[in-house]
Formats: C-alpha cells, structure tokens, sequence
C-alpha cells in the first residue's frame, strides 16, 4: 500500500438532481451517497471513472433508462490518499490472502461464498469481488482512503481484439475527504 499524494481527475455518473445538488454545494462530500450494492465491483464507495467523462455519462444514460429521469456527470478532484491500487502487485497479493480469509470463515460457518455473475468476459456482478474488497479493507490494520482498479469490459474493439470498448479505471472514494472539489464538466 502507497500513500498517494496523486490527485486525479474522476467522473461520476449521477441522476440529474443529485448531480445539481452536488455541483450546487446543497450536498456536501461527506454526504455524498455511497454505492452499498453487494455486487460493487471494488467493494462500497463512492464509484468515480478516472479520465473518462464520457464512461461516466454512458453510465448515468443506462442507468436513466433503466429507473428514469435524467443522466447527469459530476466532475471531481480526487486526491486517492491511501489508496488500495489493484495495479501494484502487493496489493492484489493482499486481496489474494483477504480471498483465502474469507473462504476459510464461510467454510467454518458452513455457507457457500457469492459468485460473480453475468455473462463472459464482464461479469457484471461482483459480488464475490465485493466481498473481498470489502473484507481486505475492514481488516487491514491501515485506514484505505480509496480503492482504484483497471478492468477490462465490453464487446472487442475489432476482432481479435484484446482491447475492450468499454475498458476503464475505476475508483471507489471510501473517505470523502479524498473529494477535494467538483465541477461541471464539457461533455460536449
């Protein structure tokens, strides 16, 4: 785990009120709702996309779809602090021993671990990933400000492709403090 004094540039995929709210100041970080799904991909937080406004803004579009209203993107600084990085390998070395943690307990206690689901490569839903996400950063004697992983998604961007069209980075702010400002951004 590295301290991070990196600040990067993140985006949100909100509905519309909120995102007013938000880039209003009538919501401030600390109440800034967080995702709690079971299926989260890096466990609960408040998800950014880091540099991708567009990713964001497909995202919000999708969700508008599927419960109405308006999409809405806010632009945030986000200072990642003491970040769990799922691109350094000691922390995915980490995440491994969290896995054989949690399987060890759910085995004593007779229940059988969630299982990732949805369709190949995507896997929507990560509900095996959140639990140990949310497990690894509940037991680690160090405070995680925020959790940031690459992943790989969507359809090949021509054939044979091992570059996705919807691949991105993706940040879960588990310590608002790490939100150090907001802004509309040009979508245009």
């Amino acid at each position: 785990m590295h301290e991070f004094a990196r600040v990067v540039l993140a985006y949100h995929g909100c509905a519309e009120p909120l995102g007013a709210r938000l880039l209003a100041g009538r919501v401030s970080m600390t109440a800034w709702p967080w995702s709690r799904n079971q299926w989260d991909w890096l466990g609960h937080g408040i998800y950014f996309w880091e540099y991708a406004p567009s990713r964001a803004l497909r995202w919000a579009e999708a969700k508008a779809r599927r419960t109405g209203g308006a999409p809405s993107v806010v632009g945030a600084v986000v200072q990642l602090g003491r970040c769990l990085d799922l691109t350094d390998i000691a922390n995915t070395e980490s995440l491994a021993i969290a896995y054989q943690q949690v399987r060890a307990a759910y085995e004593a206690a007779g229940r059988e671990l969630p299982r990732n689901r949805g369709s190949m490569p995507d896997l929507k839903r990560r509900e095996l990933d959140c639990l140990v996400l949310n497990y690894l950063c509940s037991q680690s004697p160090v405070l995680y400000q925020t959790v940031r992983g690459v992943f790989l998604e969507g359809d090949p961007a021509y054939p044979d492709a091992m570059i996705r069209k919807e691949s991105h980075v993706q940040i879960a702010v588990r310590d608002p403090s790490c939100i150090l400002g907001v802004f509309r951004p040009n979508l245009g």
